[in-house]
């Protein structure tokens, strides 16, 4: 017989209802609940609640809540808060009961302003910390790239700092007084060399103007990540416009804090291959596995043809170099701030050359540069092209364009706020999800130990079985010659 269904009636008591029964035992929510420790945020932010006034949001729900803007994608904050009474999952996950209160939307706005990004990179390092005690890090070798993100603002923001008609405006003065705050309020950071800064958009003065096709405003995200679970063990946004082979040594030494290892392998592409990320990467004994970014110019001569640099014998002994055609170019100017030297032979000399026109289109002959640490460079560019190296950048195209396409289920293509220190935020957010991703996967506990930590182990073994071994036949020894003495 067909069954008919009686009109709801509301219930005053729910007496048989338990939200940790609702939940399914392999839901994504309860293996964070599990793995992660929400409660380390009373410690971090103590120092940024006064002793008196209204009782806030616990912290750890604040974080909570942020995970499910950006793990769910959802659209905006109140959306978010609008979706926590109707989802059983996000209250039992933020520890709530079907009649708690929900908080207002303001309060995640209020909490990232009172925070600061340093909470939440705080945040992120606790997870990579635990990848490593997991044994999901090999931090020996990482690759580093960077990806654009669009920023939340309009192109028609944009305004020209050197135009008179904005500059009459008197939201452009307010505009100008914000900055010139905002720069005294931050600390100068000599790593980030922005490219452009005549034009500034109205709505976010902290995004760059980038133009890869079409011009837009946009930020950038740097990330250094791992090889063996791909877990992103240092990552940094800056303005779109940031040359990003400026953050090799910022991602490399935040990697090794991070972890706790340092790498012996860079791996990135050919925009990271400068001469000064070559020498860095040599000063440090990390190999260098990226493209020489000067073969863009050696390409441009071989179309020329005109004889590459290589073709100049450098004699040491007499601190010249040997063109194709025999003649000596000696030592003729340097240059301290790009620590270099050029050589050139006589400008009569070039002039009467046979092979002139294979060597220069330049009247006054030919010029070659010569770095102050030129043989540590072309050791380190010489490494650059071993097939380990090649092997390494095919790995890399796949494993970074892995990294940010899993980020795009988060919003990662899009700023959620504006403000650098707000896409500082985002950020670690996303990668923090991602890395979590993985502990979830593999089970969370230190199940996979690493190489060297077995080694480390088996070595205190030993040497603690050792020690014992040690002890028993001293006190062998001694009960015999207690015994051979008459001694009870």
């Amino acid at each position: 017989m067909m069954g008919v269904q009686d009109k709801p009636q509301e219930k005053l008591f729910y007496t048989h209802l338990n939200l940790d029964q609702r939940i399914r035992k392999n839901h994504p929510l309860r293996k964070i609940a599990q793995l992660i420790d929400f409660t380390f945020l009373y410690k971090e932010v103590e120092d940024k609640y006064g002793t008196r006034g209204n009782v806030s949001v616990p912290p750890p729900v604040i974080l909570k809540l942020m995970l499910l803007l950006v793990f769910y994608n959802v659209r905006s904050e109140r959306e978010l808060m609008d979706t926590v009474a109707e989802r059983l999952d996000w209250l039992w996950f933020l520890g709530y009961d079907l009649d708690s209160d929900i908080p207002n939307h303001s309060v995640l706005s209020k909490a990232r302003r009172r925070w600061g990004p340093e909470v939440f990179q705080s945040f992120f390092e606790r997870i990579v910390l635990q990848c490593v005690e997991a044994g999901l890090v090999d931090g020996r070798k990482i690759f580093v790239d960077s990806s654009l993100i669009d920023a939340d603002a309009s192109k028609n923001s944009v305004l020209d700092t050197r135009n008179l008609k904005h500059q009459l405006r008197k939201n452009y003065q307010e505009l100008e007084a914000r900055l010139e705050e905002r720069n005294q309020a931050e600390e100068p950071c000599g790593r980030h060399k922005t490219v452009n800064r005549r034009y500034i958009s109205g709505t976010d003065p902290d995004a760059a103007i980038v133009r890869r096709g079409e011009a837009k405003l946009s930020y950038q995200a740097h990330r250094a990540v791992e090889e063996s679970h791909e877990i992103i063990t240092a990552t940094e946004a800056t303005p779109g416009d940031v040359n990003e082979a400026h953050l090799l040594e910022d991602l490399l030494e935040t990697h090794r804090s991070n972890t706790g290892e340092t790498a012996t392998t860079a791996v990135a592409d050919s925009k990271y291959g400068t001469v000064d990320n070559f020498l860095l990467c040599h000063e440090k004994g990390v190999k260098a596995h990226m493209p020489d970014l000067g073969e863009v110019a050696k390409g441009r001569n071989r179309k020329r043809n005109i004889f590459p640099d290589e073709r100049f014998q450098y004699d040491r002994e007499q601190d010249v170099y040997i063109c194709p055609a025999g003649q000596h170019l000696k030592r003729k100017s340097v240059h301290k701030r790009r620590k270099s030297m050029d050589y050139s032979a006589p400008k009569k000399v070039c002039a009467s050359c046979d092979l002139r026109d294979q060597c220069t289109r330049n009247k006054s002959g030919r010029t070659v540069k010569r770095h102050f640490r030129q043989e540590a460079l072309d050791r380190m560019r010489e490494r650059s092209r071993s097939p380990e190296a090649k092997k390494d950048l095919k790995t890399r195209k796949h494993l970074m364009e892995r990294s940010f396409a899993r980020s795009t289920r988060y919003g990662y293509q899009r700023a959620r706020w504006r403000g650098l220190w707000r896409m500082q935020i985002q950020e670690y957010l996303i990668c923090s999800i991602q890395n979590i991703q993985v502990l979830i996967k593999s089970g969370g506990g230190p199940k996979k130990a690493s190489a060297r930590a077995l080694r480390a182990a088996r070595q205190g073994i030993a040497q603690g079985w050792d020690a014992v071994v040690g002890k028993t036949r001293y006190l062998l020894r001694l009960v015999r010659c207690q015994q051979a003495l008459g001694c009870q």
